[in-house]
């Protein structure tokens, strides 16, 4: 059995699973409301590892550890 357009088929159908799965980022925002919605999250993310910090609660993160 001959398998020279199996290549082309499994194209085809790899298109056809994939769909909508596109790199569109369609959310109905302008890019101006985008960027608002991200400083938003950021700032509250900032301000939510801030609050942990004072509490000096930590996630065993250790970023100034060095070895011996």
């Amino acid at each position: 059995m001959t398998r020279g357009n199996q290549r082309d088929r499994d194209r085809e159908r790899a298109q056809a699973r994939a769909g909508n799965k596109g790199k569109t980022k369609d959310d109905g925002l302008t890019p101006e409301q985008r960027r608002e919605r991200d400083a938003k999250a950021l700032q509250e993310k900032a301000a939510k590892k801030a609050a942990q910090a004072a509490i000096g609660g930590s996630n065993g993160g250790g970023g100034n550890k060095t070895k011996k």
